[in-house]
């Protein structure tokens, strides 16, 4: 999926945690985060820490990938 904005990002973080039956608190439990950061996260917040919202998708066993345009 190309990500286009936060609320793509939260979007698929969100359908991620969930297809792994985790809770927010569970993630917040294992990772330190709060519960409110992960939901501003999922919620497509636009001022979220960039740095923990990469941590997270990874914890999560997501991939990031950036590319020029065109070379999809």
């Amino acid at each position: 999926m190309k990500i286009k904005d936060v609320d793509d990002f939260g979007k698929k973080v969100k359908e991620r945690r969930r297809k792994l039956g985790y809770t927010q608190k569970y993630i917040s439990d294992f990772t330190g985060f709060s519960v409110s950061f992960i939901s501003d996260l999922e919620n497509g917040k636009k001022t979220i820490e960039l740095g923990k919202a990469l941590q997270l998708a990874n914890i999560l066993g997501m991939d990031m990938i950036l590319q020029e345009r065109g070379n999809e």
